[in-house]
């Protein structure tokens, strides 16, 4: 079996010769490879056959991630990402997760089924300001994942109860450098991080974000699960809504817009989960998980490659602002953060 060593899926030739050693493919099969761009955890590669059914994505983990600064985690994190895969479907609407095709743990491999074309990265939409109405199924997603997850959650608790991967992957990188970084907010973030650690209450993607999201005939496609685990729903809503208030900072045109879509996507995700016993208390956290990846964004591991230096000064600013007196509610915190935006617009 190949080893993550001798395996680089990004080089043609290596890839062809392993798929076709390992039988994944006719011994005289072209398919047609195509590396996919974008990620830092992972490489991508595209493997278009014959049969457009039968196309994956392959995934290989990388145990140093593609940063200016140093980050690494294991590269087992590809099995946890398997395992995810594996449960999607009881979990998300049908369609709005691929299918696992298989995996090889000591190459640390994995194939997807290939969303068909045609389709459009969220993220890629979204910068260029289009297809904001998705923002409601963004958050109902998100609400279906955890409530269903909830539902279940002896097995789910069971099978994702390793959290090494959300602390290599996000609790080090966002929180605790960002805190080593900035020292105004270190005693916001260990506190969250404190809290954070002792909330166990269903399914966590990691992740959420729009550029791990397809949109392929009006549906939303939800990728990348190597960081999922059991604990704090709140830290995917804080997370998803840095996205699209990190927008608004930086299409400021588009500030009243990508505010709305915030707002529209907490309150889809509020009523998917309205039943489960974590309704009432994840707000007050989303709040504070916002507010640290809004910060984390701009002087975490793994900055925001949209926002330029005048708007990394207003959301460093305005993330430090609002720690001081957290909004109550998340409807609040949108408003406050466009509030913060034009505040920090007549300092700049």
């Amino acid at each position: 079996m190949a080893t993550s060593d001798a395996l680089d899926i990004e080089r043609p030739e290596s890839l062809l010769a392993y798929l076709r050693t390992h039988g994944r493919i006719e011994p005289r099969e072209e398919p047609r490879l195509q590396r996919l761009a974008g990620g830092v955890s992972s490489r991508a590669v595209l493997v278009e056959r014959e049969a457009p059914a039968d196309s994956w994505v392959l995934k290989q983990a990388l145990p140093k991630l593609r940063v200016a600064v140093d980050w690494f985690s294991s590269p087992e994190r590809m099995r946890r990402e398997a395992l995810a895969l594996r449960w999607m479907p009881e979990l998300v609407p049908a369609g709005s997760a691929p299918s696992l095709r298989w995996e090889d743990p000591e190459a640390h491999v994995l194939a997807m089924t290939a969303v068909p074309q045609p389709h459009v990265n969220w993220k890629t939409a979204l910068l260029q300001g289009h297809e904001l109405e998705h923002a409601e199924a963004f958050g109902r997603l998100l609400g279906t994942m955890h409530r269903r997850a909830w539902e279940r959650r002896a097995e789910v608790r069971r099978d994702f109860a390793d959290r090494s991967f959300f602390e290599s992957l996000r609790v080090e990188p966002y929180y605790h450098y960002t805190a080593s970084r900035v020292p105004a907010a270190a005693p916001f973030l260990d506190a969250l991080i404190a809290q954070t650690d002792g909330v166990t209450e269903t399914l966590v993607h990691g992740d959420f974000s729009p550029k791990n999201v397809l949109v392929h005939g009006g549906r939303l496609v939800l990728l990348d699960y190597e960081v999922a685990h059991f604990g704090d729903p709140a830290f995917d809503v804080g997370f998803a809504t840095t996205h699209l208030l990190s927008k608004a900072n930086h299409l400021r045109a588009l500030e009243d817009a990508f505010a709305r879509a915030a707002a529209e996507s907490w309150q889809a995700y509020r009523r998917e989960v309205d039943a489960t016993a974590f309704a009432d208390a994840v707000e007050s956290r989303a709040v504070r998980h916002t507010l640290a990846c809004l910060l984390a964004r701009v002087d975490g591991r793994s900055p925001l490659e949209y926002l330029d230096e005048r708007a990394r000064r207003r959301q460093r600013a305005a993330a430090l602002s609002l720690m001081e007196a957290p909004p109550a509610t998340m409807p609040a915190l949108v408003t406050s953060w466009q509030a913060q935006l034009r505040e920090q617009d007549v300092a700049d």
